[in-house]
């Protein structure tokens, strides 16, 4: 298998919208009320086409400023500077702000071969102002670079890899089928971030329409089980790539997929 998690780490968020690091060995959740506790993955997929960044995390750095998704992909043997694609789900910061590296002073991509796939709705509701989530300075390196590829509804970038608006979470969230290598990746962005949420049905406040999301859930994992999908799951606590696995009873569950 050739999908890795870039985990970026685990972080509180409550309602100020900030992102604070959680190391359960140091804090104490009792510290931070009222905050939701998630894991950060992007992900990277080794495709016969090139390689494909899904989502970019937070933009974190490491002590000389270099970003931390750079020292991931690097640290699973790939150059940040051979990515062919940066697909993105939506332009939320927590998805989005590591699409730019300040490294050395000078704002720049951080993936200056990359294509950055991104549905054009989106990107017009990002500059709307309507939305405290997007952080649109950065998304001005990316519009004077050449390298912003504007989707619109659904399609396919080749014969790897295609989109779909799915509009629960965000009015113009998109996600991604990628076949490669024999696999089939799924990756459902914020309306499949964690595992849990395919077997709890419920309406989230965050999502631009909850129901959307919560009916679009179990189409995915229905369909998923049915074609043996491997599910990208950006949140997650415990599985973040992940297979749907039969039961005795004729019910399906997830289990950790190989080459995470």
């Amino acid at each position: 298998m050739q999908a890795y998690s870039l985990y970026e780490g685990s972080f509180s968020v409550d309602s100020s919208k900030k992102f604070i690091p959680f190391d359960p060995t140091q804090h104490d959740k009792k510290d931070r009320p009222g905050s939701l506790f998630i894991h950060v993955h992007p992900f990277l997929i080794e495709s016969a086409g090139g390689l494909l960044l899904l989502d970019t995390g937070l933009g974190f750095t490491n002590e000389e400023g270099g970003l931390l998704l750079h020292d991931n992909i690097r640290e699973k043997g790939f150059d940040p500077n051979d990515i062919r694609y940066v697909l993105l789900s939506h332009l939320h910061k927590d998805h989005a702000s590591g699409m730019v590296t300040g490294e050395n002073g000078n704002i720049r991509l951080a993936f200056p071969e990359a294509e950055y796939v991104i549905q054009r709705g989106e990107w017009e509701d990002a500059y709307s102002g309507k939305s405290d989530s997007y952080k649109t300075e950065i998304f001005d390196i990316l519009q004077r670079s050449g390298n912003l590829l504007l989707v619109e509804g659904d399609g396919a970038l080749n014969n790897e890899i295609r989109y779909e608006v799915s509009g629960g979470h965000t009015a113009h969230h998109q996600v991604f089928h990628i076949r490669t290598g024999g696999e089939h990746f799924f990756f459902g962005g914020d309306e499949a971030p964690e595992p849990e949420q395919f077997f709890r049905n419920f309406a989230a406040k965050y999502d631009f329409d909850g129901r959307k999301s919560m009916t679009l859930r179990q189409q995915y994992w229905e369909q998923g089980c049915a074609e043996d999908w491997v599910f990208l799951m950006y949140h997650s606590t415990n599985i973040a790539i992940g297979r749907p696995e039969a039961k005795e009873d004729g019910d399906y569950r997830l289990v950790d997929a190989v080459g995470k």
